[in-house]
């Protein structure tokens, strides 16, 4: 086809390519350069402009479907600003990379659902706002294309929702306002109510004024767009504002991300109905405090719910000062919105702490992993086997700058750690990111009675404790024995620890650090922590001090737990040597972790929803047929284990634990609407919790006041780092005076572990 030369040099030809393609247009030399239209064999069509070869610049796609884009390419992708036009309707305009939606951008669906936010790869991420077709509103945190982070849900018939959101379903803390002017302050677990909280009738004074700050802070801002692209914050800026003046709502958006196209998400309670014809506003009792006429009723409730059944309601009377105004109110609020963590930011007390246990952990990591795994030896315990490093913030021949302070590391035996995260399947990659990710640590704001200070990584698997110059002798002393039990036995209940840090900073101070497994790192929620061990002098918690969040303790415990007979012989072997190890070494004081997992009354439950949740599952029903008649005196669905199809803990490690009600084979444990779980000892292990009331006569003269749950349990050994010394001899005899020898926590290693498992008898007592 002949062609003519334009003015910028270029020639204008058409040409059909050997593989039938069509290209009219502008060439530099042999490669389209320019403005020309492209067409394909499968009739699709574009044209705009050319960049040697590559779409680059302005142009149009149409493609065969009836799909069309209109803006921005580079490099023969769309990139960079247009607007795209689905098949169906669907209408996107914005931000694009690499043939992907990416920054800002507004979609308008098929079915009229409209979602004005930011994007990543494909999906709504980071901060947006959705709106249903029937005006439903949700503005807040997205990622992965479903509500995740801190968002507020507002409903056409007024009722609001502000809280923290997993996978597109309310989980965490946060408040719920009902259009009657009603107001539930509380935690919420895969879209259901869960714990303990506060629930306010129309006409209560609330504990702070749960209004949306109108102003938005420029951390909010810069941390909502990472990119740091100016129109991006503008716009978000300006949808926030919008929806802040638009709405009267409380919210304190902290980091927000993203939601499922085009599905209502659809909150449960304990009567199946979403939040809008919620039942549960509405007290289950409110006469306890109803006092004669001329004296209001109660307009507060402390309530309890397990998987969205409210199972227990406590009325708070006008004298409790629960309806108390000032700032004692709203403190108590900001601190249950809390959580019992903070997130370690940028001028946190912590901050720079974090940073260098990252720095070191990344380090010696990366300089231990490709030294090939062997056995360890003598001198791998020895006061040589050390890594030793100096970080200037400027760096060094052996490291990049950093943005922390000048420190001084040392990691402790690290070849004897490294074989003992491979003992725990802990893969090196995993481990870093885990602890050395992009995210922060969190800090537990109540330190323990020792004074150390707990840190979690972002993804709760492990556990990062300071200790004391003392512990860390004891800890190096009995490492080889504590590495031999712990390969010996695979399923040892006593603390995993998986290194050992520390770091000096100028001026000489040091801090010293133990990264452990996190034995309550499960996708359930655990209702109920016990430290247990033994004693009873001064084991008992103030009520005032009590929250949901609290460790109780030994005098505190009103339950019994029943398991399986196997399990129980198993786990009392299995505590039997721990407790022989530790005895061995002199070790005294340490506790069981005991953490509680409650489901919701099997009697309150539909069996219409059980079998659609069992459906969600995957369980077919003759798995469930079969349970049912091995086991259906509990509300519990074990199944026989298949690999891969479990749940598993962080890092759990040995033998399965068998059940006998189903035939002694190894089972999953299936808890409807939540998932299969691998059960092992101390993990996952499902029981029967019955309440002991002090007067036992209450139980025989009356049955029905019986209380039993079915729990999942976790058990560990932890706080294994205090010798029998000289100054425990010394508190053993003073206490002594006083007390009962035989109640107080200072007592000799045997004396002390033959206490511990008796007391852990009377917990876990033999089925008649």
């Amino acid at each position: 086809m002949a062609g003519t030369e334009t003015s910028a040099g270029n020639t204008q030809r058409g040409n059909t390519l050997p593989n039938g393609d069509i290209y009219v247009g502008n060439f530099a030399g042999l490669v389209p350069h320019g403005f020309g239209k492209y067409m394909w064999t499968d009739g699709t069509l574009y044209y705009g402009e050319w960049d040697t070869s590559k779409m680059t610049g302005r142009g149009v796609i149409q493609w065969p479907s009836g799909a069309s884009y209109d803006g921005d390419l580079c490099g023969g992708f769309i990139d960079g600003t247009g607007t795209f036009k689905g098949v169906d309707g669907s209408v996107y305009k914005g931000a694009w990379r690499m043939n992907k939606k990416h920054g800002m951008g507004t979609m308008v669906y098929a079915i009229g659902d409209t979602y004005e936010g930011l994007w990543n790869e494909g999906l709504p991420d980071g901060f947006g706002k959705y709106t249903w077709v029937d005006g439903n509103i949700y503005i807040g945190g997205w990622k992965s294309g479903k509500m995740n982070g801190r968002g507020v849900m507002q409903w056409t018939n007024g009722d609001t929702l502000d809280c923290n959101w997993l996978n597109g379903l309310a989980h965490g803390k946060g408040f719920c306002k009902y259009a009657s002017g009603a107001c539930y302050i509380g935690t919420w677990d895969r879209g259901l109510k869960d714990g303990h909280g506060m629930f306010y009738q129309p006409g209560s004074k609330m504990p702070c004024n749960l209004e949306v700050s109108e102003c938005v802070s420029d951390h909010d801002i810069s941390s909502s767009s990472s990119s740091g692209n100016e129109n991006i914050k503008s716009g978000l800026l300006f949808l926030f504002q919008k929806l802040c003046n638009t709405w009267r709502l409380c919210s304190l958006f902290h980091w927000p991300r993203r939601i499922s196209n085009g599905t209502t998400p659809v909150f449960y309670d304990n009567s199946g109905n979403n939040l809008s014809q919620d039942s549960s506003t509405e007290p289950l009792a409110t006469d306890n405090c109803v006092q004669d006429s001329g004296v209001d009723k109660v307009l507060v409730y402390e309530r309890e719910y397990v998987q969205g059944v409210l199972i227990s309601e406590k009325p708070k009377c006008h004298d409790s000062g629960m309806l108390d105004s000032g700032k004692t109110q709203e403190h108590t609020w900001q601190k249950q919105a809390g959580g019992p963590m903070e997130t370690i930011f940028k001028g946190h007390r912590s901050y720079y702490l974090m940073l260098n246990l990252q720095l070191g952990i990344r380090y010696t990591v990366g300089k231990i992993t490709p030294v090939p795994l062997r056995e360890v030896r003598s001198n791998d315990f020895g006061p040589r086997a050390r890594i030793r490093m100096y970080f200037p913030t400027e760096g060094s021949q052996y490291m990049p700058p950093h943005h922390s302070v000048n420190f001084f590391w040392k990691d402790y035996c690290p070849m004897v750690f490294r074989n003992l995260r491979e003992m725990f399947h802990i893969d090196a990659a995993d481990y870093m990111m885990s602890i050395c990710g992009d995210d922060s640590l969190k800090e537990l704001s109540s330190p323990g009675k020792s004074g150390s200070i707990f840190y979690l990584s972002q993804d709760e698997r492990f556990v990062i404790k300071t200790l004391r110059k003392a512990e860390l002798k004891i800890l190096l002393k009995m490492l080889p024995k504590y590495y031999s039990h712990v390969r010996a036995y695979d399923n040892t209940l006593i603390t995993k620890f998986f290194g050992v840090h520390r770091i000096t900073l100028k001026g000489g101070r040091k801090v010293r650090f133990v990264v452990m497994g996190n034995m309550f790192c499960t996708e359930l929620r655990i209702h109920r922590k016990y430290d247990l061990k033994g004693s009873t002098q001064g084991r008992s918690t103030k009520k005032q001090n009590i929250n949901e969040n609290t460790t109780l303790k030994d005098l505190d415990l009103s339950y019994v737990f029943h398991v399986d007979k196997p399990w129980r012989d198993a786990l009392f072997r299995q505590i039997s040597l721990d407790c022989m190890f530790l005895e061995s070494q002199s070790i005294i004081d340490y506790s069981m972790l005991l953490g509680i997992h409650f489901r919701a009354p099997y009697n309150l439950k539909t069996s219409s929803s059980q079998q659609s949740s069992l459906e969600r599952c995957g369980i077919p029903d003759c798995e469930l047929l079969q349970y049912e008649e091995k086991s259906s005196w509990k509300g519990f669905l074990l199944v026989a284990h298949e690999p891969g199809t479990t749940v598993g803990g962080s890092h759990i490690r040995g033998s399965m634990v068998r059940a006998s009600e189903a035939g002694s084979e190894e089972v999953d444990l299936v808890l409807p609407g939540t998932g299969r779980f691998r059960v092992q000892l101390g993990v996952n292990m499902p029981a029967r919790a019955r309440k002991v009331h002090e007067d036992m006569n209450t139980e025989l003269e009356n049955p029905n006041t019986i209380e039993e749950y079915d729990v999942v349990l976790y058990l560990g050994i932890i706080d294994i780092l205090q010798e029998y010394n000289m100054s425990k001899r010394v508190e053993h005899a003073v206490k002594s005076l006083k007390f009962d020898p035989l109640s107080i926590s200072a007592v000799d290693p045997n004396s002390y572990s033959k206490r511990f498992v008796k007391f852990l008898e009377s917990v876990f007592p033999e089925q008649d």
